[in-house]
Order: structure tokens, then C-alpha cells, then sequence
């Protein structure tokens, strides 16, 4: 392999980000940004030498455009897969298209999502036929999906905003791996799953989004598995959620209330095809049974528990065997029968694969499948994971987790040699690659910092009040509120309060309502759960004075620029739950080795999470803004240093008066 010498690139990077540039002459606004452009310098040699980049850019660096530019010009064929399907549709339809026509590159860019955001025209047919339609609401949907089949040409149900994202009709007229009749099925040449999975194979860019990535790693059933071989260069952006991401993906999870909706499927498809062949509800009441049993081991409403926090004694155990043992009753049934329909065989397929599953809690293999059909769901034979259950009001989900995807993913990018980018504006802890690299096995990779081109320190002020107790005090959400009204009132409200915990966000809702009500204050309160998050962030854009309650969702990838958002209040610093059965396994095994579970795994994930929420304050540079943090644990601890000099280098106090002065436009001394 000829590898072309270092900064082969930068020549033609200062000229395309020069303001004189092509960007310069079709980006409306756009100004050259000297930590963009060697941002893009780094990229274009990453995928000239086809090696790794770990590359952080802090907000407002511009590192989309830093990473398309090369990835045009010099990628070959790129896979950019990113956080969410938001940012998906936005890269698709707006950036590339941006860039692509200002370098007049000639590439074709596709994206591909997973099968469940395709109309299928197999499930919408026999829905039409002799769907059961639970609601009104449902009828009147069918009918628009219905008519949108007929102008569509990607199937994508994006595009039909009629029909809301979380609507139940959906379920009715898409596939999922196990109901997809693939080649077999009459409609195959229309399909848009096949389509859009065709397109991507053919195009020079494609988009997909980490969960997608990750999902076909694990089950191959997303398209990206025949990508990936041909790919020279593969980018996530919004790369700190990876870790979080492939957890999901790499472990396995099976629910009670996956039998049961198999066990429902079971009985309409053994009616309907086979009712000669079975007494098909006594098949599946014993497995019902057994799932319901399962879960009322537990009679607690919600748990998590790591197996061996579980007493020897518990019924668990023994529920589990016959559940197991139920299922392995229904497979045999299901062997018999399954050569008569083929949604038949599609039951028989989930049931052994649920049986897998349960297999990696049990030693014993199940019937219907041989060993080798088990290493696709089962992640790593039960070695290096944690197996732990967690209990709703009405299901019971086993897991298994693995301790570290690390060696899972490295075997992901061995072989063919091609670069890969991961680029976020959160990725380091004071400048330190370590953690972020231990998670994701990039060991000695390069990695490389570009700071924000604002000013924080004229933009921004820290704030840590005086005198709050300590957060695991059962009134600490009401000292919160307490201390945060004078601040919302001098701001004119125009607030985002980002919470931990959904239960402090419900007790902050409480509180901010009776206090807005009880001073005269006109502030619109808008709470997580009350809409959904687009909306929500619509209404407080428009607003223009309100304050938003959020948890997570609202830590990451929300931007609102310009005077309606002007102050971000933090509770707590985010530490995962102390009783997450995932991090106390990982804490033991990082203590086994020596380290300190506390300073390399639970303070650097915390400062990555809250340099996310800190990051919603200043999105311009003509954005002004206090960022509150109630946390006392910021200054009493020693580690509290640390995380402050991660954060943005704002000018730090601890007075009210100096917060009311920085609203006023006064100076502020430190």
C-alpha cells in the first residue's frame, strides 16, 4: 500500500476553507474558523493513511463541514453514521447536499435506516384486509399511510408528519427481522427495506445512525454488514454515545413480554393455517403461564438486580427453569406445524432464538437449533458480562451485558485497513483521551482536541450556590428550586432545569407551577413526558421567556441558539445509580485489575455527561448565558476541581449578586 506523506492534504484544505473558498461563496454566514480547518487537515490525513482519529471539537468548531469536506473529496466510499435519526435526516437533506454542490463533488449519498421506519407493502396489505384497529384515530391513519404508499418513493416514514413517530399503527405496516417474508414474498421487487439497502450498496456516501451500526454488527439484519466491506472510510459523529450504544447491542435481552406477544402470534398463526394440527391455546397457555410466573418472582414493582444479588431461594430460579422448559415444549409443536405456513416457521424461528437467549442464563442448550444458530444472539457465551434482571409493573426483562465492548468492537475493525473517524464535543476529561479510548479498545490511536472559537469567558458565567446540602438528602430537589427562583427571575426566565432523575424532574414541575403562580410570574412551563421532545423545544423557541424541565433526552443534541435560552440549571452531577448492576460489575472488575473504579470509570463518564449539558448554554457567538450547577459536591471534593476545569472556561461564583450583575451587563470579578 502506497501511503501518501503526511500533510498531503493541507494545501487544498486551506484553500477550500479560506474565506475567498468555494464554502466561503455558497455557505451563507459561513467565516474561516482556524480550529476547523486544522480539524479537517487531521481528518484528510487520517483517510489518506487510512488510520484511526479520535477527534474532539468543541461547540461551534464546525466539525461537520470539517469532516465532510475530505470525506467528499478523498473518502472514497464513507459510512457516516451518527447519533440520531434527527441528525441523520438532517446530514441527508441539508449538510452533505450543502457541501456536495459548494465543492461540486460528484458523489451520490443514500440513507439507510432500519426496517422499521419502511412501509411495508406485505403488512400494510394485510392490515387493510383484516387489520383490528384499536382506535378511530388508527382508522384515519391507515388511510393516510395508505395514500402516502401511493406518491412515495422511499417509504420512509419520516416523511409522512401526518402520522406521529410513536402512533401503535406502525407496528401494523412494517417488518421486523422475524416477520419479514424476504425473498418469498410477492411484493419483494417494490420493497423499500431492499431498495433503500440497494441504493446504499451503490452509493459513495452513506448515512445510517449508531443504533442501525451497531444493531447489524450484532444481527447482521440491517444492511450495513454488506457496507461495511467495501467502505475506505467510516465517521461517527456524536461518537461519545458509541460505548452506551453498543452495549445495547452487544449484550442480549429477553422479556417476558416477548413470549407472551409470540405466544399471542402463535395462536392466531396455528388457528388460522394449522387448526387441525394442535390444540393451539393449550400450546401456549402453559407458556403464558410460565411468563407470568416469571415475573411475579419479583413482587416488587420496579428492581434491578445482578443474578447473584438474588437469594438462592428465590422462586426465580425454578420459574425460570419452566419457562424454559414450556418453551422448549412449544418448539417442538412449532416443528411439527411449521412446513405449513410460512409465518408459521417464522414463529418457530423466534421462539428458538428466544430460547437462545434464556440459554445464556442456562447451560442447558434448547431444541431446535444447533449451537451455531445461538453464537449470532448469544454475545460472548456468558464470559466477561454481567447477567442481571430488571423488573416493570407488568415485565420481566433478563439481560446480559458485557462488561467491555472493547474486544468485541477491535474484531469489528480488523481486516480490510480503512480509516475511522469518531468526532463529538465530548470525548476527553481535561484534555485526557484515556477513558474514552479504554471503552471503545482505541488503546494508542490518535486522538486530538480543537477548542470552541468562543469566549467563554466574556459569553458565560459558572454559578455553584452557597450553602445546599448534600444531594442524597430527601429535600434536596425542593433546595434546588429554592435556590434556582431568583436566578430564573433575574434570566426572565428563558431557563433549561436538566435534571437526573424523572423523579426530580416531576417534583421540580410541582414546585416551579405553585411558585410561578404564587409570585405573578409569567413564565410558559414546559416538562419532559408532557409533549414530545420536538415540540417541547418548539414551543419554548417561540416562547421566548419559558423555562423546560428535562431529564437525559434533554443533556444531548438540543440547540437552541439566540436570547430564548440564556440559563442552564444543573441538580446534580450525573453519576450513574449506585444500584446499576452493569456499573458495579465493571467497577469490580476494573478494581480487580488495580485501578480505581471511582477515578477511571464513574468521574469520567460523569464529566463527559455533564460537559453535554453544559454545552446547551453557548451555541453562538453572540449567546450570552449562566450555567448553574447546584451540586455542592463541585467544590467540597477533591475530584470537583477536575470536573470544573473540564467544563467550558467560563468566569466562576459562588454570589447571587454577581449572577443579577452579569444580566445586567455589569462586569463580573471572579
Amino acid at each position: 500500500m502506497n501511503v501518501p506523506p503526511p500533510g498531503v492534504h493541507d494545501a487544498d484544505v486551506d484553500r477550500l476553507f479560506a474565506s475567498s473558498g468555494p464554502l466561503g461563496q455558497a455557505v451563507g454566514g459561513f467565516r474561516p474558523r482556524q480550529a476547523q480547518t486544522e480539524m479537517a487537515k487531521a481528518i484528510a490525513e487520517a483517510i489518506a493513511q487510512q488510520r484511526t482519529l479520535i477527534a474532539e471539537a468543541g461547540t461551534g468548531t464546525g466539525k461537520t463541514f470539517a469532516y465532510l469536506v475530505p470525506a467528499l473529496l478523498w473518502g472514497g466510499k464513507v459510512i457516516v453514521s451518527t447519533g440520531t435519526k434527527n441528525l441523520q435526516d438532517q446530514l441527508f437533506l441539508r449538510d452533505i447536499p450543502t457541501v456536495r454542490k459548494a465543492l461540486s463533488a460528484p458523489v451520490s449519498i443514500a440513507l439507510l435506516k432500519g426496517r422499521a421506519n419502511y412501509v411495508c407493502h406485505f403488512h400494510l396489505e394485510r392490515t387493510l384486509q383484516n387489520g383490528r384497529m384499536t382506535s378511530r384515530e388508527d382508522v384515519g391513519y391507515l388511510r393516510e399511510i395508505s395514500r402516502f404508499m401511493k406518491t412515495t418513493s422511499s417509504g420512509d416514514k419520516a416523511e409522512l408528519s401526518m402520522v406521529p413517530e410513536t402512533a401503535p399503527i406502525w407496528n401494523l405496516v412494517t417488518s421486523t427481522r422475524d416477520t419479514c417474508m424476504g425473498a418469498e414474498c410477492q411484493y419483494y421487487q417494490d420493497c423499500f427495506v431492499m431498495k433503500a439497502r440497494k441504493e446504499a450498496q451503490q452509493a459513495d456516501v452513506v448515512v445510517v445512525n449508531h443504533h442501525l451500526f451497531f444493531a447489524d454488527v450484532a444481527l447482521k439484519d440491517t444492511g450495513v454488514a454488506e457496507l461495511l466491506p467495501s467502505a475506505n472510510t467510516v465517521i461517527f459523529d456524536e461518537a461519545h454515545q458509541l460505548p452506551e450504544v453498543a452495549t445495547l447491542f452487544f449484550g442480549n435481552t429477553v422479556s417476558t413480554s416477548q413470549i407472551l406477544e409470540l405466544c399471542r402470534d402463535v395462536l392466531a398463526e396455528g388457528l388460522s393455517h394449522a387448526r387441525d394440527g394442535a390444540d393451539w391455546g393449550q400450546v401456549v397457555l402453559p407458556v403464558e403461564k410460565a411468563a407470568r410466573d416469571l415475573r411475579l418472582a419479583f413482587p416488587q414493582d420496579v428492581v434491578r438486580l445482578s443474578v447473584n444479588q438474588i437469594a438462592p431461594s428465590s422462586i426465580f430460579f425454578p420459574a425460570l427453569e419452566t419457562m424454559r422448559s414450556q418453551l422448549h415444549g412449544m418448539i417442538a409443536v412449532l416443528e411439527k406445524q411449521a412446513e405449513r405456513a410460512e409465518t408459521i416457521e417464522q414463529c418457530r424461528t423466534r421462539a428458538v432464538e428466544l430460547g437462545y437467549k434464556l440459554d445464556g442464563w442456562n447451560s442447558t442448550p434448547i431444541a431446535g437449533g444447533g449451537k451455531k444458530a445461538g453464537k449470532a444472539v448469544v454475545a460472548d457465551e456468558g464470559e466477561g458480562s454481567v447477567l442481571w434482571v430488571e423488573a416493570f409493573s407488568s415485565s420481566l426483562q433478563l439481560h446480559q451485558t458485557p462488561l467491555s465492548i472493547a474486544p468485541i468492537f477491535n474484531k469489528q475493525r480488523e481486516g480490510v485497513a480503512r480509516s475511522w473517524i469518531f468526532t463529538s464535543a465530548t470525548l476527553a476529561v481535561k484534555n485526557d483521551f484515556q477513558h474514552y479510548a479504554a471503552q471503545m479498545g482505541l488503546g494508542d490511536e490518535p486522538a486530538q482536541s480543537w477548542p470552541s472559537p468562543f469566549d467563554y469567558g466574556q459569553q458565560g458565567l459558572l454559578y455553584v450556590p452557597q450553602n445546599l446540602p448534600q444531594p442524597n438528602s430527601p429535600d434536596y430537589t425542593d433546595a434546588v428550586i429554592d435556590a434556582a427562583l431568583p436566578v430564573i427571575e433575574a434570566s426572565g426566565g428563558r431557563a433549561f432545569l436538566l435534571c437526573t432523575t424523572i423523579r426530580a424532574v416531576n417534583r421540580a414541575a410541582e414546585r416551579l407551577r405553585a411558585e410561578f403562580e404564587a409570585r405573578h410570574l409569567d413564565f410558559p412551563l414546559m416538562v419532559q413526558g408532557e409533549a414530545g421532545r420536538t415540540e417541547l423545544l418548539d414551543r419554548f423557541r417561540a416562547a421566548g421567556n419559558a423555562v423546560l424541565i428535562g431529564s437525559q433526552s434533554f443533556w444531548e443534541g438540543v440547540d437552541v441558539r439566540g436570547e430564548a435560552l440564556s440559563l442552564v440549571i444543573i441538580d446534580k452531577l450525573p453519576f450513574s445509580p449506585p444500584d446499576d448492576p452493569v456499573l458495579a460489575a465493571r467497577i469490580e472488575a476494573l478494581e480487580s485489575k488495580g485501578m480505581n473504579g471511582f477515578m477511571h470509570h464513574q468521574l469520567p463518564a460523569a464529566i463527559i455527561n455533564l460537559k453535554q449539558g453544559a454545552g446547551r448554554l453557548i451555541r453562538d457567538e453572540s449567546d450570552r448565558g449562566v450555567l448553574m450547577i447546584c451540586d455542592p459536591r463541585l467544590i467540597s471534593k477533591g475530584y470537583g476541581r477536575r470536573i470544573w476545569q473540564s467544563l467550558p472556561p467560563f468566569k466562576r461564583t459562588r454570589e447571587l449578586d454577581a449572577v443579577q450583575a452579569f444580566w445586567r451587563g455589569d462586569a463580573v470579578a471572579e
